[in-house]
Parts: structure tokens; C-alpha cells; sequence
């Protein structure tokens, strides 16, 4: 079922049609571990800072969100990681911001695909402070660099089936 979207995800556009970026899918429990380790560390921090002083768009249903993903990513039973081919370390932010742009679309299609067939995913970026550690760890070569996302993928109770789609005339 994920390589299913997968697939799907690699029809998504990107600049200059180029694809630098790739998915790493993670299914090895210590690196999963690892892995969520480190980005409970980062979803500690959020939840302490957004606890402390909130912003405007961190309401109970998130912050409660991300409190059940810190208390439960240990169990996660896979992690794909939309990465980028290359350091983008020092280069202009045009280049910088083409570079994430082309991942993008790749990582919602991904997202998409994974719903239509019952999975749930999550944006995360937590553990991007440690984000060469963590390459380390999800195993891609090292010139690569995760992008802001390490989306989860856990079954979804019957409950969260899509939405029907409704269209006013």
C-alpha cells in the first residue's frame, strides 16, 4: 500500500521537471526509535513554549495532537521521510525555496494518496534542529537533507474515512 502511494507521489511536478528529492521509508524499529526520539525532543519543546505563551492558531485540538504524538511515536509503525538530493546549506534563497518547493507537492500527494486508502499521515518537523542526526539514523546517504516534514503513517479508525465531496450549484 505505500509503494501504491509512492507511485503516486512521483507523478507530482516539480522544477525543471529535475525530482531532487526522494522518499526514505523507515520500517526498522530501532531506527524508528531513534527516530522518534528525536523528534519528541522537538515536540517537547513546542508543547513547553506553545503551553507558556500559545499563538494565535495553537488550540487544544493541536497542542492535544501533538501531545498524543510525543506520548505515542515510539508506536508508528512507519515513517516515510520526504528528503532532498543535495545540501542547500549556504545557496540563495531562490534556490533554497525551488528546492523545497519541488519536494512539496510530492510529500502532499503522498499524503493524499495514503488517506484515499485509509492511512493517516502527519506533517511534522520536530526534528529538524537535529536533522543530520537524524539522516544518520533514517539511513539515506548523507548529502541528503530531510525536508520539513516526517510524515507518520498509522492506520485510521473507521470513523476518519475521507469526506464526501460536496459541491454547490
Amino acid at each position: 500500500m505505500i509503494e501504491d502511494c509512492l507511485r503516486l507521489a512521483q507523478q507530482a511536478p516539480s522544477g525543471s521537471n529535475a525530482q531532487k528529492w526522494h522518499f526514505v521509508i523507515v520500517m526498522d524499529r530501532e531506527k524508528r526509535a531513534a527516530l522518534g526520539d528525536l523528534w519528541r525532543e522537538g515536540g517537547e519543546r513546542y508543547l513547553a513554549a506553545a503551553e507558556a505563551e500559545p499563538g494565535p492558531s495553537q488550540n487544544e485540538g493541536l497542542l492535544g495532537s501533538v501531545r498524543h504524538l510525543v506520548e505515542h511515536i515510539h508506536e508508528v509503525p512507519v515513517h516515510v521521510i520526504p528528503c532532498v538530493t543535495g545540501r542547500t546549506d549556504g545557496e540563495p534563497a531562490p534556490i533554497q525555496a525551488g528546492r523545497w518547493a519541488s519536494v512539496m507537492p510530492a510529500a502532499w500527494s503522498f499524503m493524499l494518496a495514503a488517506r484515499t486508502r485509509g492511512l493517516g499521515t502527519a506533517w511534522t518537523s520536530f526534528h529538524l534542529p537535529r536533522e543530520r542526526e537524524a539522516v544518520v539514523q533514517a539511513g539515506p546517504p548523507q548529502a541528503a537533507r530531510h525536508d520539513g516534514a516526517l510524515a507518520r503513517v498509522v492506520t485510521l479508525s473507521a470513523a476518519a474515512r475521507p469526506s464526501r465531496l460536496r459541491v454547490s450549484r
